[in-house]
């Protein structure tokens, strides 16, 4: 947590010099880099010890669209793009369903969409709850941050719980595959 207290400040630091020196907020990649940077440099620097962490960032581009944009940092301080990621213990199993899941499968991931879809990966590998996950959920254009009360998180969470019987419902009653010839 220590480690992440201080990159969040800095990260702070940084966004209000950019503001206060080009008058426009700083892009998500630019803060990713910034924090990236500086995770890198403490990997280099005598004295002090590497970050512990790897970050996810994410907001929307400054670009006319303003389209979201996900970036991971790890401690090495090399950073990368995402669609949708994981980071932390089984961040594997989560992100391979991630994979399957986001594209092609016709996922809403307006609205609850991608909340369902974060706890949906996260219910793959471990007991999900509202006491066991906090979710926030970024607005169009970077206006809004909202974190979703207990109620809402475990709402979400019993229609995951329903849509997953449902589905093992629907493959106990197709049977077990045919073998191959």
């Amino acid at each position: 947590m220590a480690d992440a207290r201080v990159l969040v400040n800095r990260a702070r630091i940084e966004a209000q010099s950019y503001r206060l020196t080009m008058d426009e907020r700083p892009g998500v990649e630019h803060m990713t880099k910034h924090i990236a940077g500086i995770q890198q440099k403490y990997t280099q620097s005598g004295g002090v010890r590497p970050f512990g962490i790897s970050t996810l960032i994410a907001g929307f581009d400054s670009s006319e669209e303003q389209k979201p944009a996900l970036y991971q940092t790890d401690p090495s301080g090399t950073y990368s793009a995402w669609k949708a990621a994981a980071i932390g213990r089984n961040a594997k199993s989560a992100r391979e369903f991630l994979e399957k899941q986001y594209e092609g499968t016709g996922v809403d991931l307006g609205g609850m969409g991608a909340a369902k879809l974060a706890l949906r990966a996260l219910a793959e590998t471990v007991e999900v709850s509202s006491s066991t996950a906090e979710v926030a959920v970024l607005g169009k254009k970077g206006k809004e941050l909202r974190y979703l009360s207990a109620e809402e998180v475990d709402a979400v969470v019993a229609e995951v719980d329903a849509d997953k019987a449902a589905a093992d419902a629907a493959r106990r009653a197709a049977g077990p595959p045919e073998p191959m010839a």
